[in-house]
């Protein structure tokens, strides 16, 4: 490794915490614990599902995702300005998968769930969201051909069921008409998407984690703008209300930003697998989070869902013994 390489990682190996001491500190000690973070980083993206519906009438859906990049982009590049100009023909090499990471995974999926937000409930964005694991599933075997088994067929037909369900209502009738909720739909497409941009991860680049996460944010950024200018022209555009603000604020230094830092560092203490199955706790903790802050409330269908989702990740994620 070249110095100068070896300075940019260990700069931003200090900038995030990856070099600490052993731990004597309060801050230290929650900086080494995996399980807190990677519970701080589920319920932060739980509450974007949330946020997606405190923000109709606030700001709207385009202005919420292009802000929300605007916002990170004059933060983070600064903060990593020497890592991405040392890291940039990396970078480069591999552009046209991170512009199809950053317009898909970030834009596209953030997008869509705001525009869900309009016609569904939080509940449903959330346990929808559930159905990303499985997704990844189909996404590999198609993209990598991976083996997909028995067991893990079994699991993908379990959520699936759990997904119609929750579109349905749990009415056979709807199901038969297919008269979904739109929302519901967007946000099932949303995470087909985010699936792809998961099954995109196994090609990045060999660059630190934050540094690849700032070049995808910006490519989130560029992509976001004229959706942005499309919602300004059809005279559709909400402009942030005070508690639109405040819902901006949360969108960019929770989901957007502390949840990832969270992340990567629970995934350099435990390792992606173990960490990977917290994600699992996002369509657990939305309906909560729902109920609480919205108010709204949990039908006996949406138990049956969120069972089915779960328990279908959980048959997929298992070996035959």
């Amino acid at each position: 490794m070249t110095g100068g390489v070896g300075k940019a990682i260990e700069a931003l190996r200090y900038r995030t915490g990856c070099n600490l001491p052993p731990s004597t500190t309060l801050p230290q000690r929650l900086w080494a614990n995996a399980y807190l973070l990677l519970t701080l980083t589920t319920l932060m993206w739980a509450g974007n599902a949330v946020a997606s519906r405190m923000a109709v009438g606030q700001i709207s859906p385009m202005a919420l995702t292009s802000l929300r990049w605007v916002f990170v982009c004059s933060i983070l590049p600064l903060l990593l300005r020497r890592e991405l100009k040392d890291y940039a023909p990396v970078l480069f090499k591999h552009r046209w998968l991170i512009v199809a990471l950053g317009t898909f995974g970030f834009t596209a999926f953030n997008a869509l769930m705001y525009i869900a937000g309009y016609s569904t409930s939080a509940i449903n964005i959330g346990i929808l969201q559930g159905s990303i694991p499985v997704f990844v599933l189909i996404g590999a075997f198609l993209a990598h051909r991976a083996r997909i088994g028995w067991m893990q067929a079994l699991g993908v037909g379990v959520t699936m069921l759990g997904i119609l369900v929750t579109a349905s209502q749990g009415d056979i009738h709807i199901l038969q008409h297919f008269t979904f909720v739109p929302g519901d739909l967007w946000m099932v497409i949303a995470c087909v998407l985010y699936a792809g941009y998961t099954v995109g991860l196994r090609s990045r680049p060999a660059v630190p984690g934050l540094v690849f996460f700032c070049a995808v944010a910006l490519v989130a950024c560029v992509v976001s703008l004229p959706l942005l200018g499309l919602e300004i022209w059809t005279g559709t555009v909400v402009w942030p209300t005070p508690k639109g603000w405040l819902i901006l604020a949360f969108v960019v230094l929770g989901p957007s930003l502390l949840a990832q830092l969270f992340f990567m560092r629970a995934v350099e203490l435990i390792g992606p697998g173990r960490a990977g199955v917290f994600v699992n706790l996002v369509p657990v903790f939305a309906p909560l989070l729902a109920v609480l802050i919205l108010g709204e409330q949990l039908a006996l269908y949406h138990g049956l869902a969120l069972a089915l989702v779960l328990g279908g990740i959980w048959i997929a994620e298992r070996r035959p013994g």
